[in-house]
């Protein structure tokens, strides 16, 4: 490699440092503060980084944060890729397994919760492309996790008529609701409750859906 090539190597490589401090830096604030109340001088400041390096990797703070996003579904799929695909442990175990995986960066993270969660209820209701961009990545997750609670079904670990999209669907909602509360109350109870409920349901060979729907029935008198 020449000296030009290897000068050309190192400003590419402190360009993409450049950025992915910011984006670091961009995933901590947007979980503590949100959307709104991030600024961008305020990013600038904690990454002392200069304005036009921020406006060289972005168009303006939507894109920015569209970008964490994206670098936050990232890890989620890193997350889920350890998780769901060990093929020595059972089908239902690694899928409880990835989100034990996740309670442990939310106490890391002094119980933030869920970005996409956040964002989800800061944001749906007032941007068509962040509610796109939200429920897009709660679709990815849950596919993932249908795919392995299919394999779940297939070994008989469920029942063999689960419809397993739907026990994916349901499992991410209660987590998110689990993490907002976790967040409010600093501390893992209700995520540690809801994977006991959900999973204790599922290896009792009874949908969790099921058992939601007859505690909202009319009761008889």
């Amino acid at each position: 490699m020449s000296i030009k090539e290897t000068q050309d190597a190192a400003a590419v490589a402190s360009i993409h440092a450049t950025k992915q401090r910011l984006i670091d830096a961009g995933l901590r604030m947007l979980l503590k503060h949100g959307y709104n109340d991030l600024g961008i001088q305020a990013l600038l400041a904690e990454t002392r980084i200069p304005k036009g390096s921020f406006y060289h990797h972005f168009k303006d703070k939507e894109d920015f944060a569209l970008q964490v996003v994206d670098t936050y579904m990232a890890q989620v799929h890193a997350g889920l890729d350890v998780s769901l695909l060990d093929p020595k442990r059972p089908p239902l175990t690694r899928v409880r397994d990835f989100f034990e995986m996740i309670q442990i960066s939310y106490r890391e993270e002094g119980y933030m919760g869920c970005l996409l969660g956040g964002l989800g209820q800061e944001l749906s209701g007032v941007s068509v492309l962040f509610r796109a961009k939200i429920a897009e990545c709660f679709a990815a997750i849950a596919e993932r996790v249908s795919g392995c609670l299919e394999e779940a079904r297939k070994q008989g670990e469920i029942p063999c008529d689960s419809n397993v999209q739907e026990m994916a669907n349901l499992l991410v909602d209660c987590w998110e609701g689990a993490a907002l509360r976790s967040r409010l109350h600093k501390n893992p109870t209700s995520l540690e409750a809801m994977l006991n409920f959900y999973f204790d349901a599922v290896t009792a060979n009874r949908n969790p859906q099921d058992i939601i729907k007859a505690d909202k029935a009319p009761k008889a008198r």
